[in-house]
């Protein structure tokens, strides 16, 4: 039985007043419509009274900017799961949204419905890239809903999406290096996928956007689970959940239904690469990881087993009394994966 989970609600682009270059939630959610009441009401009943349900359970409002939302739904949706907060396990409420949609009067107001986590949707921290991808906010609005929802005691989240038309790998190290800063409690790490329809769908086919290449970004993420587990903030999720809607509408960019499994075997095989290094006297020659010749981070990762550890948690739920056996059968798992997913026969999704 896995420890931790969410009862995952999706109010797909509810309350979101832009429409970013690169969005499609009713896409990214496969769902199309906000829930009813009812609805919402027998999705916690569900999960709840499901025999294989996690040990703690944590109801979640995903998918669109939900402080945005009109106040009055907002306060029905929430009051429609209060009575599920009694429910053995059932932890709190987390919500997600925009970081220009917080304030210290929003925080008071959904301290009084029981919601203990707030993620906010920074994608990054460099505001040419937030103008260019039509984000409709700053790094500046970032910080500051960051600042007030730890003075207010909720659990932050932050996400960041890595790819961005404008941005650059030290643009992103950078972005990466702001979250951080500002003591999340986890992260979100998304790959950019450019769904059709979108206005990056556009910039692809016309050629105005040129994207990464899968090593770079493998590379990045790798980069950035490393850093995070140094600074013990847990990555929650990366890449984009896998969902028959994502893969049948992504035109271009980084979807993989395994998308973090990839990363991590980049871990287990950047750590021979420098262990070979050094062996042979050559410590500090490139191997390709700005952080792995800095700080040999990714050397640390594995050392310390933190492949089944805190920045692995979310996607396995592992026991941590457990952490030395999956450790020892992850690093297996990622052995025989790296083996059979070349990253060098993956390319970037063409349009026709």
């Amino acid at each position: 039985m896995k420890n931790k989970g969410n009862i995952a609600i999706f109010v797909p682009h509810a309350g979101c007043p832009h429409q970013c270059s690169f969005c499609d939630q009713r896409k990214i959610s496969a769902a199309q419509q906000i829930p009813t009441l009812e609805q919402v009401q027998e999705i916690c009943r569900q999960a709840i009274a499901h025999p294989r349900r996690p040990k703690q359970l944590e109801i979640a409002f995903f998918g669109g900017s939900f402080t945005a939302i009109p106040e009055k739904e907002q306060n029905a949706l929430l009051e429609a799961v209060q009575p599920f907060l009694a429910a053995e396990g059932v932890t709190g409420i987390r919500i997600s949204t925009r970081p220009d949609c917080i304030t210290p009067e929003i925080l008071q107001r959904l301290q009084q419905f029981h919601v203990t986590a707030i993620e906010l949707g920074a994608q990054s921290m460099q505001d040419a890239v937030l103008q260019k991808n039509h984000r409709g906010h700053t790094a500046q609005d970032v910080r500051n809903a960051a600042k007030w929802i730890t003075a207010a005691d909720f659990s932050l989240g932050l996400q960041m999406m890595i790819g961005l038309d404008g941005s650059t790998p030290e643009q992103e190290r950078k972005t990466l290096q702001e979250l951080l800063a500002l003591h999340p409690d986890t992260l979100r790490i998304y790959p950019l996928v450019v769904l059709k329809g979108t206005e990056l769908a556009e910039r692809v086919q016309n050629g105005s956007f040129v994207l990464y290449d899968w090593e770079t970004v493998l590379e990045l993420c790798a980069d950035a689970l490393c850093a995070c587990r140094q600074q013990g903030v847990r990555v929650i999720r990366c890449g984009l959940h896998a969902e028959d809607t994502v893969q049948s509408e992504a035109v271009a960019g980084f979807y993989h239904p395994a998308f973090r499994e990839l990363v991590e075997s980049r871990l287990f095989t950047g750590s021979q690469t420098v262990d070979a290094a050094t062996s042979a006297g050559n410590h500090g020659r490139s191997t390709g990881c700005s952080r792995l010749e800095q700080s040999g981070c990714r050397t640390s990762c594995l050392q310390s087993g933190s492949l089944s550890g805190s920045w692995g948690f979310a996607a396995n739920h592992r026991n941590s009394s457990h952490s030395s056996r999956n450790a020892a059968n992850r690093k297996g798992r990622i052995r025989c994966f790296s083996n059979r997913w070349n990253c060098k026969d993956l390319s970037p999704f063409r349009i026709g």
